[in-house]
């Protein structure tokens, strides 16, 4: 049985999450154990396959911010994805095969010190860095590194899909 784990830094209901719920559930239906690891997940805003106890959410980090003063939300969540690759990889003691990284690579070095090397299977809706708009010297300085990151860390996985 070929164990699963998808991490998503927020589990709400939207198109990104629908995409991993959805694999979550056929890769369960093929025989899979399966977890969902995320910083963020509401039981009250989110899709109802996420309830069932059979599928397995797993929310750390809730309580690292999504922004500092309604900005900095990229760091924010590069943070906090990292913070689940940590407890992932270093305190959960949780056994996988695969790993299913959504929407924030800058987990996967953290995912790459596991003392067994795993697959991880990148997948980006759209690089995040195409989608920013950069009006100013402050936001150019502010997206630099994280664009880097973003760039650096994407070829890290073993396979990448968008």
């Amino acid at each position: 049985m070929v164990r699963v784990v998808f991490l998503h830094p927020d589990l709400g209901i939207g198109g990104a999450e629908r995409l991993v719920v959805d694999a979550a559930v056929a890769l369960r239906s093929c025989g899979c154990r399966v977890q969902i690891w995320t910083a963020h997940h509401d039981p009250t805003h989110c899709f109802s396959e996420t309830l069932d106890l059979d599928l397995n959410v797993v929310c750390v980090g809730d309580w690292l911010p999504t922004s500092v003063f309604g900005y900095l939300h990229a760091l924010c969540a590069y943070l906090r994805m990292i913070y689940v690759a940590l407890y992932l990889v270093f305190l959960s003691g949780v056994e996988y095969d695969v790993v299913f990284c959504d929407q924030v690579s800058v987990c996967i070095p953290v995912l790459r010190l596991s003392r067994q090397r795993k697959k991880v299977l990148f997948y980006c809706h759209f690089p995040d860095q195409l989608l920013t708009q950069r009006g100013s010297a402050l936001k150019k300085l502010y997206r630099a590194p994280i664009d880097r990151l973003e760039e650096l860390t994407t070829g890290m996985a073993d396979m990448v899909r968008v």
